[in-house]
This record gives structure tokens, C-alpha cells and sequence, in this order.
């Protein structure tokens, strides 16, 4: 393979790109709007263009070397038959969408607005053969069969995303985890070496106090790093500033509007996080709680690159807010295929520019050196500051390479070829790093995020308050059936315990409080939020009847196999994940 370079070889140091694929569970709960076209549209703008792209390196001698998370809440959602069925559909439709825009731009004489038209249904037709002839039907099947090949590492995540550092309870922790873990083996067959923690949240071991009223008392928590620990861990990924001070980047203020008015308000009292030693983000680190708090057993951590993460997160300042490229808000009604250019980043969508494909390689080209570039001269920085070759660690949401940003996937093709053939830059995966260059120092880092301000506020805040109330209430309800009742013989009881254990992971998905937050889809997410809990308090009534020896009725059981179908992720979930462990609170 032409990329397999080593430092004897005289590298500056070495690269990977880290993707985090992620959705929230939308089967059997809506389609447009929100919903299942989520799932639809981040499979075939993001998804099966990136196989595409990664394939279409291997073939030409090069190993992508890409790390990428796959949430195991995705998994379970990609491998299903009805969204396997219903993406077909979808394809078919997005094909005669958009042979029905070129019948009406030809017919109205608008050659331009034509050519892309006949762009799309190309595009939308090599998505259908993708899926359905090279990877017969199964995407994570092919992200599986690239990993093995060596082509590029999959890493696992919480079961659901849940935000780990606000969750009540270590048990509800380990249950995310563990889950996490348990699910990636069954897909890929073996077992993760490394996590991407929703949101880039971390947690060391402290004394916690519920943050809000009549939810418990307080007790001594886990460090995150220690739970990840026992679950076999080694690895997770944290943005600069937990490591090394100063305010995070932020992912996602300049995609959200609504974001912005609440960041305004935030950050006037926003504090900088001081940290007293150098802290490079170019080498892995053994991360332990503070003042000996936690056990000294954690796991190791990698560091977002400021600079190179910088160039492309920014929609504004960013390559993604090229002119040139297309446009993410504006469609085409009613189809909803895009033909408008970003044309400038303060311009209104009734000023918008058509869209130009040829216009395009030579921007994509472009920006790709530059990015190159800016990887080289950050490593030979680096290396000449500290006297030893370092990782740049490149993470983004995957679903930015395409859905968000069009030209996304190609980009990424050009970046990876490009580094692939200079002698000056090794493109690794997170792991082979890792077990070349195992952590030498240990340091402790503070709570927080990968958000605006690095911490809670956009999971926390006065709009969410009340989901965390709800949460913390089910979590401890969960621990305590769990802890009573997991080695029931009792198969009637075991189906209501497990179902109560999905409905609690469908309700810590953090991306209820990211979308009621940011306004993106806020009463969708309010109205899953409140379906899960109240589903939750319908099976706990049915649960406390057979506790007693009462048989419930027919409807009870018709009941709970209704939410079965509903919701039916994690078949081999069980209700011993929330039990607690010998000495724990």
C-alpha cells in the first residue's frame, strides 16, 4: 500500500481523520419533517458516498486509515430490515424527484438549473447501485469489511449517545457503555478498542449533588476514564481546551440560529479553564481523576487539533462556507433537491447564485493543499518544539462530509490521497498510534464538552431542566428493579424490565436536549422525550403488578408488545446492566 510509511522513513509525524457517525433512534417515529428522513439523508449524502470514497482509495493502493465512530443507536438502526426496505424507496424517490426537475427546468429553458438536475439523478442512482449491488443492502456490513481489511478503525460509543457527565448515576453510566461495547461485537466481531464519548463529555471522579431538586442525594462518582477502564477501553477523544485551557472551539454555533442567542447570553459569564503546564495536543495522555479521588486505573485520551479543525468546522471562515459550493438551506420545492450556491455567508436564500459543478474541482483541489499544508506545518511545529514526531487527531461529525457540505466526501478523498503519497506524513488510525505510542505522562483534565463554553449548557439549561428531572427519576427506578429483580425466572417480568431498560437509553439520548436547545427540531424532541418517559411509567405500572403477584390484563401485555414493536433496538438487552456492583451506592 502506497500511505505505509513509518517515522524511520523520516515523517514528521502522523495523521488521522476521526468521524462520529451519529442519529437519534427515528424508526417507527415520523419521517418528514424529523424522522426517518434523518436516517435517509445522512445514508445516502454521508454514508454510502464515504464507503464510496474510502473504497475508491483502496482500489487505487491507498489505506484510508480513517478512524470513525458508529454509535451503536446507528448501528442498530442501519442493519434493520424496515430501514433497509424503506431506503430503497426513499433512493427510488429522490431518483424520480428529480427526473421530474429536469422535465421542468427543460421545460422552462433553464439549461442550467437542467444540468444539475440530471447531477442529482446520476448522483442518487450510484447511491442505489452502491447500497444495493456493491453493498447488498448492508452498510454497516461494508464498514465492518473495510475494518478488517485493515482500511480503517471503527470505534464504539454510548448505546444511545447519552450525556454521560449529567447522568444521575454510575449505573446508568456503565449501562451506556457496557451496552456499547456489547453491541459492537456483535456487529463488527470484535471487541472496541476505543470510544467516542457523546458530545466529547467527560466527568472525573468527584462527590456529585443532583443538579436539580428532589432527585437524590449526593454520593462519590467514577471518573468517566474509570468506567471506560472496566469496560476494556483504552482510548477516547476530548477538544483542546479540556487539555490544554482556554475556550473550545464549539461544533455547531455557526449551523444553528437559535444556538447563537442563547451563546450571547452564556457568555458573558464564560471563565477560561487555566492550565498550569504545557499541554500539547499531539500525543495521547493517561487521564486520571484528580487528588486521588478515582483509581489511578483509567484510559488514555487524544486531543482535537485547534488548527485543522478550525478550517473546516467553520461555516463562516471554513472551507465549507465557499462560495462555490452548495448550498445546505435552500431546496427546491417540492422535491427538495438543493441547485443554490452558498454565494456568500451573510447572503439571504432569496439571493442565492445557481450552483455551478464546474466550478467546483478546482476549489476542492484547492482546499485540500491547503489543509495538507496546514497538517505538514503543524507537525513540523511540533516536532521542532518538543523533539519528537506527534498525531494530528482531525474529529468531526461524519455527517458534515456530505450532507452538510456536498463536496465533503471529495474533499476527504483529496486530503487522504494527497497525504498518502507524501513521505512526510504517516496516515494511522487512533489504535495502531496508540499501541506504537503508548501514553507517558498522566494528567487529570476538567469537566466538559466539545460545545460552546466546553461545558454543559447547550444539554443543560432552563428549556431542558425538566428532561433531566425525568431522567434522573426513571435511572433510579431502573437501578433499584435491576438490583432486585435481574436473575427473575419470570419471563412475563424479564420482557417489562428489558423494555423499561430500552425506553430509559431512548430517553438519555442527548440529542433531545441538543435540538430543544438550538430549536432545530425542538417539539419533536420534546414530544420523543415524553413518549419514552411516559412509556416508561406504563410499563412500570404493569411491572408493579406482577411484583405483586397480580396478573395484568390482556391489554397490558398487548401494550407492552406494542412498545415492543415501537421500539424495539438492543434484542439481546438486558436488565442486570443497570444492577450495581458489590460496594457501590
Amino acid at each position: 500500500m502506497k500511505n505505509e510509511k513509518s517515522e524511520d522513513s523520516g515523517t514528521v509525524g502522523a495523521f488521522t481523520f476521526v468521524l462520529h457517525s451519529h442519529l437519534p433512534y427515528v424508526l417507527f417515529h415520523g419521517q418528514w419533517p424529523h424522522g426517518t428522513d434523518w436516517l435517509f439523508e445522512a445514508a445516502a449524502e454521508t454514508y454510502v458516498p464515504l464507503l464510496n470514497t474510502f473504497n475508491r482509495l483502496v482500489s487505487e493502493g491507498i489505506k484510508p486509515k480513517v478512524t470513525i465512530g458508529i454509535t451503536p443507536i446507528l448501528a442498530e438502526q442501519l442493519t434493520s430490515a424496515i430501514f433497509k426496505d424503506s431506503f430503497v424507496s426513499y433512493l427510488k424517490d429522490k431518483i424520480k424527484i428529480s427526473e421530474n426537475d429536469i422535465e421542468d427546468f427543460t421545460r422552462r429553458g433553464e439549461d442550467n438549473l437542467r444540468r444539475t438536475a440530471e447531477g442529482w439523478k446520476t448522483f442518487y442512482t450510484e447511491i442505489f447501485n452502491s447500497f444495493k449491488a456493491s453493498y447488498n443492502l448492508d452498510i454497516i456490513g461494508e464498514f465492518a469489511r473495510l475494518q478488517d481489511k485493515g482500511a480503517l478503525e471503527i470505534i464504539t460509543c454510548a448505546a444511545t449517545h447519552g450525556y454521560l457527565p449529567l447522568l444521575g448515576y454510575d449505573q446508568a453510566v456503565r449501562a451506556q457503555v457496557r451496552l456499547g461495547v456489547q453491541t459492537y461485537k456483535k456487529h463488527f466481531g470484535k471487541a472496541p478498542k476505543g470510544i467516542w464519548l457523546p458530545e466529547c463529555a467527560y466527568r472525573p471522579s468527584y462527590f456529585w449533588e443532583f443538579p436539580v431538586e428532589n432527585s437524590g442525594a449526593g454520593y462519590m462518582r467514577a471518573g468517566v476514564e474509570e468506567i471506560l477502564n472496566e469496560e476494556g477501553i483504552d482510548y477516547f477523544i476530548i477538544d483542546s481546551h479540556l487539555l490544554e485551557g482556554g475556550q473550545a472551539i464549539g461544533a455547531y454555533l455557526d449551523r444553528f440560529g437559535g444556538l447563537k442567542d442563547i451563546w450571547d447570553r452564556f457568555a458573558t459569564e464564560y471563565k477560561d479553564t487555566e492550565v498550569d503546564e504545557p499541554r500539547p495536543p499531539y500525543k495521547p495522555y493517561m487521564v486520571v481523576s484528580p487528588d486521588g479521588k478515582g483509581k489511578k486505573e483509567g484510559a488514555s485520551v487524544f486531543t482535537r487539533d485547534p488548527k485543522t479543525a478550525m478550517v473546516v468546522w467553520s461555516g463562516e471562515h471554513g472551507y465549507p462556507g465557499d462560495s462555490s459550493y452548495l448550498d445546505f438551506h435552500k431546496k427546491h420545492f417540492p422535491g427538495g433537491n438543493r441547485y443554490w450556491k452558498v454565494t456568500g455567508p451573510k447572503v439571504d436564500l432569496g439571493d442565492k447564485e445557481i450552483y455551478e459543478p464546474n466550478d467546483v474541482p478546482e476549489r476542492l483541489k484547492e482546499n485540500a493543499t491547503h489543509f495538507v499544508s496546514l497538517v505538514k506545518e503543524t507537525l513540523k511545529e511540533y516536532r521542532d518544539n518538543f523533539g519528537e514526531p506527534g498525531i494530528i487527531t482531525a474529529p468531526y461529525d461524519t455527517e458534515l462530509f456530505g450532507h452538510w457540505w456536498f463536496e465533503g466526501p471529495t474533499f476527504v478523498y483529496n486530503v487522504l490521497k494527497e497525504l498518502a503519497t507524501d513521505p512526510e506524513v504517516q496516515l494511522t488510525t487512533l489504535s495502531e498510534y496508540y499501541m506504537e505510542h503508548p501514553p507517558k505522562k498522566s494528567v487529570s483534565i476538567p469537566e466538559g464538552s466539545w460545545g460552546e463554553g466546553g461545558f454543559h449548557w447547550i444539554w443543560f439549561n432552563d428549556w431542558t431542566r425538566w428532561t433531566w428531572k425525568h431522567i434522573y427519576e426513571v435511572e433510579e427506578k431502573m437501578v433499584e428493579l435491576s438490583t432486585k429483580y435481574a436473575d427473575t425466572d419470570d419471563p412475563g417480568l424479564k420482557k417489562l424490565l428489558n423494555q423499561m431498560g430500552r425506553e430509559l437509553l431512548l430517553m438519555e439520548s442527548s440529542d433531545w436536549q441538543f435540538l430543544i436547545s438550538t430549536w432545530a427540531a425542538r417539539d419533536y424532541a420534546e414530544m420523543r422525550f415524553s413518549e419514552h418517559y411516559n412509556d416508561f411509567k406504563k410499563l412500570l405500572k404493569i411491572t408493579e403488578l406482577v411484583i405483586h403477584g397480580e396478573e395484568p390484563s390482556t391489554g397490558d401485555w398487548e401494550l407492552l408488545g406494542d412498545i415492543e414493536k415501537k421500539d424495539p433496538p438492543f434484542p439481546d438487552i438486558d436488565v442486570s446492566l443497570w444492577g450495581k456492583r458489590k460496594g457501590e451506592v
